[in-house]
């Protein structure tokens, strides 16, 4: 049925199972608090009245579609009567309820949607009900704090992870700015030179860095890498078209691939946000 918790109203304690608006209480536990001895009597002769028939159909024609109501009715004409007797049981397999629950084991007892089991406390008594509120509302209210805190602590931790994950992305896929050497070094191929531009080592470092992993550098890149390459290619023959020289080219399109990728990633960031 849902966790488990407890409260003590005057003295008796009451278990509650369930979660959020679908909680049960032991009316077993209830009419503990009349006489130990005696629940399971005490709970029939609540089911005899025909208001309890009533309020017990009522509650599953409303949440429950399921519910068998011409049975219902059936129970509905008899109650009253000195003859009608009514348990638990007997509700339960005639008209399918799930208002009330018999549980077995160490936590058993018949147990009532939270509506039912207040009603059935007003029966026992007026008092004894109003403190049976008080204390529920208390422990719905403490849920309500830890589940706040929980939500909080969980969207700390997101935030942490979602920092260390942006954090590695930034590390892997932002291109490095050059050193001196690097711009300062003829590259024969200018695929290579954007393969530098871009990613930081030319394609054979990269193959040695890598001698299990078939394909070249581009295939192992990411779609965001590729878009910047891509872009580089165009931008770069207009330079070469300029007239500009390698050494001056490649330090502007680093830049750009730096600028490019963190502004890819930026958006990247912001749609999983969202």
């Amino acid at each position: 049925m849902g966790k488990k918790k407890s409260i003590t109203v005057q003295g008796t304690k009451i278990l509650v199972i369930g979660s959020k608006e679908n909680d049960y209480i032991s009316i077993t536990d209830i009419a503990r608090h009349k006489d130990a001895e005696h629940t399971d009597t005490i709970i029939q002769n609540w089911m005899r009245n025909r208001n309890t028939i009533e309020l017990l159909g009522f509650w599953e024609i409303i949440y429950n579609p399921d519910f068998k109501p011409l049975e219902f009715e059936g129970f509905r004409n008899q109650a009253g009567l000195n003859s009608f007797v009514m348990t638990p049981k007997k509700w339960i397999e005639s008209t399918k309820a799930i208002g009330i629950t018999s549980a077995s084991g160490r936590y058993g007892g018949t147990f009532a949607h939270r509506d039912i089991a207040l009603e059935f406390a007003s029966w026992i008594s007026i008092e004894f009900k109003l403190f049976l509120l008080k204390e529920f509302q208390r422990l719905k209210a403490d849920e309500n704090n830890r589940l706040q805190l929980e939500w909080n602590l969980q969207r700390t931790l997101a935030k942490v992870n979602y920092h260390i994950h942006t954090d590695a992305i930034k590390e892997n896929l932002i291109p490095a700015e050059l050193t001196k050497h690097q711009i300062s070094f003829v590259y024969a191929d200018e695929a290579d030179m954007l393969n530098v531009a871009l990613f930081g080592i030319t394609a054979r470092q990269w193959r040695d860095k890598n001698p299990e992993t078939k394909g070249n550098i581009r295939d192992d890149a990411t779609i965001e890498q590729l878009v910047v390459l891509s872009n580089l290619e165009s931008i770069n023959a207009v330079l070469i078209h300029q007239g500009m020289k390698q050494a001056e080219r490649l330090p502007k399109l680093n830049k750009i691939a730096i600028t490019q990728m963190k502004s890819l990633i930026s958006n990247l960031q912001l749609k999983k946000l969202k």
